[in-house]
């Protein structure tokens, strides 16, 4: 392996995030002896570059609709190019927040309580029954979600009756379908996997910041959140929460790599939110502070990516819990 393409950029709304991603993985490859050719599918004739370029990987680094649904997955795999990350079914499950509460809720892992809205049943219902529905459902708080989008994009937290209505019309500007979703009140943890068959959880990383919402401009504004690695729970909680995400990994049928977000109440239940296949790899991202927090630097985290594409499992070294 000595050619790889990073696909970045793209058309989604995460377009600007999957360009600081790409850069940071180019630059960790570049360093690593790869020769890497970085490639932007909004460009046209991208596909022309790729087949050029003749690489021995493909290192996808898009977020969000088009990326990381299974779209760009599909189309590499039916042109015969290894990628990183997880396939198709998975990236498509994984990315309908709606689809992936479901599968793992049957599956028995912890979810907060949901429903769906379609525009149909908002048009046939009106807006005063539609509110009085959700109200019953789910209760306030709530969060409202777009479910197909990424980075906190099309979401929407309600704490009062008088702002659902805007933030139904918030989701429903992205999506045709929107989940309503109770919103657990506590710690919003992360749990880095990584791994294809063996998944290894990396420690629990708890989030904090400034404005008490984990939102867009929180999540990628540098000082607006920290990350605090082991999160602040109890050993058997973080142990807890590390299983819980490795099963949440292996439900989905995840690989490589990926994001199982929680939250986790007050009484030190733990829920399910979503998980994510392709995770930010910016300065203020997720995953390699998990990473750092094992030993492993930013560009062995790009280094193992690649590897585990192409078959191979973490080591066991990785396998530090956070518990002690």
């Amino acid at each position: 392996m000595k050619k790889i393409a990073v696909l970045l950029g793209g058309s989604s709304p995460e377009k600007d995030i999957s360009l600081k991603t790409g850069t940071a993985v180019s630059q960790a490859l570049e360093e690593n002896g790869y020769v890497v050719a970085r490639i932007n599918p909004a460009e046209p004739g991208w596909d022309k570059r790729l087949e050029t370029f003749c690489p021995d990987l493909v290192f996808v680094g898009l977020h969000g609709p088009g990326g990381e649904d299974g779209t760009i997955q599909g189309y590499l795999q039916t042109k015969g190019y290894r990628h990183t990350g997880s396939g198709v079914q998975a990236s498509a499950l994984a990315m309908n927040k709606i689809l992936a509460q479901r599968v793992l809720g049957q599956a028995g892992l912890p979810v907060p309580r949901f429903m769906t809205l379609d525009r149909e049943e908002l048009s046939r219902w009106g807006y005063e029954q539609t509110e009085e529905t959700i109200l019953n459902e789910i209760g306030l708080p709530l969060v409202v979600k777009a479910p197909s989008q990424g980075s906190t994009i099309g979401i929407s937290f309600v704490h009062n009756k008088q702002d659902l209505r805007g933030a139904i019309d918030h989701s429903f500007s992205f999506e045709e379908e929107i989940l309503l979703e109770r919103f657990i009140e506590g710690m919003e943890i992360t749990v880095s996997v990584l791994g294809n068959r063996r998944p290894v959880a990396l420690p629990t990383l708890e989030i904090t910041t400034t404005t008490g919402v984990y939102d867009y401009e929180s999540k990628y504004t540098p000082g607006m959140s920290d990350h605090i690695i082991p999160a602040r729970l109890p050993a058997d909680v973080r142990r807890h929460c590390r299983a819980l995400a490795e099963k949440a990994y292996r439900v989905l049928g995840m690989r490589g790599f990926g994001r199982v977000d929680m939250m986790v109440g007050p009484d030190h239940t733990p829920y399910v939110i979503e998980a994510n296949t392709i995770p930010g790899m910016t300065e203020t991202s997720l995953i390699p502070d998990a990473a750092r927090a094992v030993g492993m630097s930013f560009g062995e985290l790009v280094e193992w990516i690649c590897r585990m594409a192409l078959g191979e499992e973490i080591p066991e070294q990785f396998r530090t819990g956070d518990e002690d």
